[in-house]
């Protein structure tokens, strides 16, 4: 029996993110995840083989700003219940990136079908969470109160290698008056688990995006001549690690499409 698809805005108010991952389970949600079960931490995911677990574990402790490690999984246990005592990755994204040989190969809804009892999850932080403490702060993210997306860069910046696992960092940009970038730096710089505090500010050639609209990866225009750039690390940076280490196969999350846990933002904050 086929199931009906809820939109972003059909599920907006549902602040159980066990609800949550009960309608992606389903299928009754496709669709990406900023903004759903406020409160809650969201999570970006790697999925590989134990065999090159070790070598993405030293990927993500050289390279804390985009691979802020929440959990790790037991191989072959789709279970992490660090983050929720129900979570089960093979089917609990809206989305998954299905590489083969360092390219994606197929876009699935779950992955219950290549599933492997050698399988290793790294769940990492998602700015998702810095950015509620950022609305709840009174700082604008019109993108966020209306569930899209940041823009988001690949930069010339180099990854501190681990194995195979190499490659550009990628960055999301978020844009503020002076004096709200001033405040959105202060906010951040509390969450480390979530990407921390920006890794650049204003002048995007210097890390290698030459056009704030048309290098964005999530198309989302020019900014305001009076706003200032604030780039942080992404956690899409591991899916071009992934690209550069070719393996025959691993898995992640879509960008935006994230693991929705029971584990508060407010958890997060460091003083």
């Amino acid at each position: 029996m086929s199931v009906a698809t809820l939109s972003h805005a059909d599920i907006r108010d549902v602040t159980d993110p066990r609800e949550v991952r009960r309608l992606i389970r389903s299928g009754a949600h496709d669709g990406h995840t900023g903004g759903l079960a406020a409160g809650h931490v969201q999570a970006n995911i790697v999925i590989l083989p134990k065999d090159s677990a070790d070598d993405f574990l030293r990927y993500c402790q050289r390279n804390p700003k985009p691979c802020p490690l929440l959990s790790v999984s037991e191989p072959g246990d789709p279970a992490l219940p660090e983050l929720g005592d129900d979570i089960d990755m093979r089917t609990d994204l809206s989305g998954y990136h299905v590489f083969r040989n360092g390219r994606i190969a197929e876009t699935v809804r779950d992955i219950r079908d290549i599933w492997r009892n050698d399988f290793v999850t790294f769940a990492l932080g998602c700015s998702f969470s810095f950015e509620e403490a950022l609305v709840s702060a009174g700082v604008p993210l019109p993108h966020f109160t209306s569930g899209g997306r940041p823009h988001r860069y690949d930069t010339s910046i180099e990854t501190v290698p681990a194995g195979p696992f190499r490659g550009k960092l990628v960055v999301t940009m978020r844009h503020f008056t002076p004096a709200d970038a001033i405040r959105a730096i202060q906010i951040t710089s509390r969450f480390p688990m979530v990407h921390g505090a920006p890794v650049h500010v204003g002048l995007p050639y210097l890390i290698g995006v030459n056009d704030i609209a048309a290098d964005d990866k999530n198309g989302n225009g020019p900014i305001p001549d009076d706003h200032v750039p604030l780039f942080w690390a992404c956690g899409v940076t591991p899916q071009l690690a992934m690209e550069e280490a070719k393996l025959p196969l691993a898995i992640t999350h879509v960008p935006g499409h994230m693991l929705v846990t029971d584990r508060l933002n407010a958890s997060l904050a460091v003083m």
